[in-house]
């Protein structure tokens, strides 16, 4: 008779408590298309402090009181396990996104057994993109693979964006990828590529500049490192990732 009455009295707190969850996300919501109404949202959730939710729009991540008076923009961290809340939920996200990109539309250099694979949004006419390839075999001898992604910066139908369609529709792709970065005009031509939809990808998970470089767990590396700072970056995620 007990267990009864109780299973009674917590299938009628369900409810309520999806109620005030509902209440929450319409309120984030509202919040978020009052300040920008084009913004397209990918998610609201619960956020790791108590009285906030996590809104997840164009690959970035924002703190909305559960009011929605209240917002937030900026890293999240707990203080206990020293650890960035934010990015691992945009990493989680991040991994989502690139996961579904197909193997044979990205550009891989890598040792025959890698330790790690790298996604990298590269831009043929960034400094320190041509910087980071020209330094490619060092990062293979460390297990380094680097799975590049085309990202022009100055957007589409840009010289960059021509080029990197050029190098996409090249006989050698590898081959025409490095003569670019080396600072070669490609050949102009043209087929059926998905530099634009790479593009567009860039800009869901937050590339801002290039190279922008992503960790196999999401994890924005950042720009540019020497190739012994990249595997020290590397161990200190693995050793991060150990420890949590």
């Amino acid at each position: 008779m007990m267990r009864s009455t109780l299973t009674v009295l917590l299938t009628g707190l369900l409810p309520l408590a999806a109620t005030a969850a509902d209440k929450a996300d319409d309120a984030a919501r509202a919040a978020i298309l009052k300040l920008v109404p084009q913004a397209t949202i990918d998610s609201i959730e619960p956020a790791p402090m108590a009285g906030f939710r996590q809104v997840l729009l164009g690959g970035q991540l924002v703190y909305v009181s559960d009011d929605g008076r209240y917002l937030l923009q900026g890293k999240l961290y707990d203080a206990a396990t020293r650890s960035d809340l934010t990015d691992v939920r945009l990493g989680k996200a991040r991994v989502e996104k690139l996961k579904n990109v197909p193997p044979d539309q990205v550009l891989a250099f890598g040792p025959d057994k890698p330790k790690y694979k790298l996604t990298v949004f590269t831009d043929i006419d960034c400094g320190y993109c041509r910087k980071l390839h020209q330094e490619v075999a060092e990062y293979n001898k460390l297990g380094i693979e680097f799975d590049y992604l085309f990202f022009p910066r100055s957007g589409i139908d840009s010289p960059s964006y021509k080029k990197a369609v050029s190098v996409w529709c090249a006989e050698d792709k590898k081959a025409a990828f490095t003569a670019a970065k080396g600072g070669a005009t490609p050949t102009p031509v043209t087929c059926d590529n998905p530099i634009a939809a790479q593009f567009q990808l860039g800009l869901d998970v937050g590339v801002d500049g290039t190279p922008a470089i992503y960790s196999p767990g999401g994890v924005k590396i950042g720009g540019y490192l020497p190739p012994a700072q990249m595997l020290e970056r590397l161990q200190q995620l693995d050793g991060a990732k150990s420890g949590s």
